[in-house]
């Protein structure tokens, strides 16, 4: 099994599919690459078991088509030690030797058996879709940021994709804020919905192109299958009921301020620095068209007040929100303006960006803060 491939061009393809690889597995060969040669074609593959992903790329003197397994730490450690030149690759498949030479010397490595590495779940019995490569990577740069990190919630710890007549939905919240994102321009083949852990999802948004290729998304009731031109992945969903999201988004806020997006999340970041570490509360008081943003740590007799100008129909109000989560979808929306939807000081804040996209509908909820905690 031998073949020749630009050092650069395969730690690129590497690099790719490396993210899926955990540290401290129980079997050795999760921390390998599986290399596939099959004529002038090689297909390299990653996996933790619950998520597996494989890249395609050519090469040059295919010779002898096979399949090894290679350590991924010494490869990649090699490889970007190596300025950028051909190597050949000479795979002895019996005694597991490896043989990679270059402009600089030879190097020898051992692998493992390809049978040994785990088979690729078969996508049977799914449905599929389709969408743009760009349309992916930014509906889960909109909702990851919110998904919850707790366990004891495995549910929460993903996005939900929810599937109707009307396109589809991106679902994520930790608890605290919840973002729902929901695109019309996708034909979606049936209706329903199934949660995609983190990790998957931010491997794709690493690794997918940011342009118009097109995108094949298949399911079925245990594992999504993503394709797209020479990278696939296919990954287990979260074997849990996601929550009755919609029982927590207020149905009627009547009030509504209109604030400049940068500024206000530039007030939010300096006053938080001033705020409880523990908490990051900050109160909001609204009157007229004058926002106030303040903040006090009691323990350090620390305090910081700002006030911004804003758009504001309805009563003057009084209202705490963790400056911390309000940032992170602050910055999350389009525009130079943002829209924060109000009721009561008690019941949730509704944001929205006020540039909208098209076939894109976005909106991000965060709960309030009881004044004081």
């Amino acid at each position: 099994m031998r073949f020749i491939v630009t050092s650069s061009s395969l730690l690129k393809n590497l690099q790719q599919i490396g993210g899926i690889i955990s540290t401290n597995n129980v079997l050795s060969v999760l921390e390998d690459f599986l290399f596939h040669l099959e004529g002038d074609k090689l297909t390299l593959t990653a996996t933790d078991l619950e998520t597996m992903m494989r890249v395609q790329m050519d090469v040059s003197n295919g010779e002898g088509d096979g399949r090894i397994c290679i350590p991924s730490k010494i490869i990649m450690e090699y490889l970007k030690n190596l300025p950028d030149q051909p190597v050949a690759f000479n795979i002895n498949v019996n005694d597991l030797s490896i043989d990679m030479t270059s402009n600089s010397g030879k190097y020898r490595i051992v692998g493992e058996k390809a049978d040994d590495f785990p088979k690729e779940p078969a996508p049977v019995d799914t449905s599929e879709f389709g969408m743009s490569s760009i349309s992916l990577i930014e509906c889960i740069n909109r909702t990851l940021f919110a998904v919850s990190t707790d366990t004891l919630r495995p549910a929460m710890t993903g996005v939900y994709f929810e599937m109707n007549a009307d396109g589809l939905g991106f679902v994520s919240t930790d608890a605290h804020r919840l973002v729902q994102l929901r695109r019309s321009d996708v034909e979606c083949p049936t209706t329903g919905g199934f949660v995609v852990p983190r990790k998957p999802l931010q491997q794709l948004r690493a690794t997918l192109p940011t342009d118009e290729s097109p995108l094949r998304l298949a399911y079925n009731s245990s594992h999504l299958f993503v394709t797209g031109g020479p990278v696939s992945l296919s990954c287990r969903l979260i074997d849990a009921r996601f929550p009755d999201y919609r029982a927590v988004i207020p149905v009627d806020n009547p009030y509504r301020l209109l604030v400049n997006r940068a500024d206000f999340a530039s007030a939010l970041r300096r006053v938080n620095i001033f705020a409880n570490k523990t908490t990051n509360q900050v109160l909001l008081d609204i009157k007229g068209n004058s926002l106030a943003i303040s903040a006090q740590d009691i323990d350090f007799s620390y305090e910081g007040n700002e006030t911004l100008p804003c758009q504001y129909s309805g009563e003057d109000m009084k209202i705490a929100f963790n400056a911390k989560l309000m940032v992170e979808i602050v910055n999350n929306l389009d525009g130079d303006e943002v829209a924060l939807e109000l009721s009561t000081p008690s019941r949730a804040g509704i944001f929205r960006a006020m540039d909208k996209r098209d076939n894109e509908d976005l909106l991000m909820l965060l709960m309030p803060l009881m004044v004081g905690i």
